[in-house]
């Protein structure tokens, strides 16, 4: 279509309005979520949530914060309809029924906790806006905060789900862990799910792998303040795992791996005669026009472009971003050599759903 064509196109000004009235709530969101980040990174839900109305001043001082920065915090959480405000005494205050989605307390439920994405995909955005124009990925030594993001993150469902929810989606799992079995966990970060595992299972072995030197440094510190003599972790490359294994699992890991196939292939093996590969990855689906009515859609994608999707490609790999969903996962795990995989979703965390494989 020319130019003159499209101008000639009759617009619906009623539907130009609204979308125009869509973005800047786009806009106000998007400023709204950095605010929150910095309000979870501060503690300020926290405090706010144990205060009585309060003032800036008292709220600052409780928080060991500047009053001035966080006076205008308050503002923008006041107009952005997260915290209450009283004009005559100056005084703001957190409803209980948004500390529950806002407050450390709130565990899993805690939205807040995510919004420090939003402000690590500002950190790395030229570098992404380079990659449009040239290709290629941005590496993963550009994101120094993410692993810790991800352990905060995934410590909200795992101190609360991971023994009582998700290891019971293995049927007898749990007797077995009890009894005594050898455990691996691919792409275990800072390995705060094997921590878990092993503090609830002493009788089993657990081992975490990870390519990252700092992420392994900070697992093993972790391991020895715990006091676990049935924890260890290795640095390796998910593709050359060794030894046998009764149960190996990856968290959130395998879509991000520039070599997920292989990965897949090197689990597959090193599993043993009726040994179980447990999985949690994007509840989400491969094909675009399912995950339109998604309810963290926008945010999938936005994850997917600044950092899964980019990082893979960074080192020429695959990069599957959100083509990594169920039909996907499900295909690639049998390619691998799983013949039986059920997928399950945990109240929760609505975020992952947890795949059960066993080999053929």
């Amino acid at each position: 279509m020319s130019t003159l064509d499209r101008q000639q196109v009759s617009l619906d000004p009623a539907k130009q309005e609204a979308f125009a009235g869509e973005v800047v709530d786009v806009l106000n969101k998007a400023a709204l979520a950095v605010l929150a980040s910095v309000g979870h990174q501060c503690g300020l839900f926290d405090t706010l949530s144990e205060l009585p109305p309060s003032t800036s001043a008292e709220i600052a001082k409780a928080a060991d914060l500047d009053e001035r920065y966080v006076r205008e915090w308050l503002g923008g959480m006041v107009v952005g309809g997260f915290v209450e405000y009283e004009p005559e005494g100056q005084t703001y205050v957190l409803p209980p029924e948004h500390a529950a989605s806002l407050t450390t307390a709130a565990g899993p439920d805690n939205l807040a906790g995510m919004m420090p994405y939003i402000g690590l995909m500002g950190e790395v955005e030229q570098q992404v806006v380079r990659c449009f124009r040239e290709g290629g990925g941005v590496p993963y030594s550009a994101y120094p905060r993410f692993q810790s993001l991800q352990a905060e993150e995934t410590a909200r469902v795992y101190d609360l789900a991971l023994v009582d929810t998700i290891v019971p989606l293995v049927p007898g799992l749990d007797e077995r862990l009890r009894a005594g079995i050898d455990v691996l966990d691919v792409g275990t970060g800072q390995g705060h799910a094997p921590l878990v595992l092993a503090r609830a299972f002493p009788a089993s072995r657990f081992h975490g792998l990870d390519q990252s030197e700092a992420g392994i440094e900070t697992a093993r510190a972790q391991a020895a303040r715990a006091g676990l003599d049935n924890l260890r972790y290795i640095l390796a490359d998910s593709t050359q795992i060794t030894g046998e294994y009764d149960l190996i699992t990856a968290f959130d890991v395998i879509h991000d791996l520039a070599r997920p196939a292989e990965t897949l292939a090197a689990i597959a093996r090193a599993l043993r005669a009726g040994g179980t590969f447990l999985m949690g990855d994007i509840a989400a689906s491969s094909r675009l026009e399912e995950n339109i009515a998604h309810p963290f859609g926008p945010a999938l994608y936005g994850f997917s472009v600044f950092y899964c999707m980019t990082t893979s490609l960074s080192t020429g790999g695959a990069g599957l971003g959100t083509v990594w969903g169920q039909e996907t996962a499900v295909r690639m795990l049998k390619e691998a050599g799983f013949g039986t995989v059920d997928v399950e979703a945990v109240e929760g965390d609505p975020i992952n759903v947890y795949y059960v494989a066993t080999k053929s």
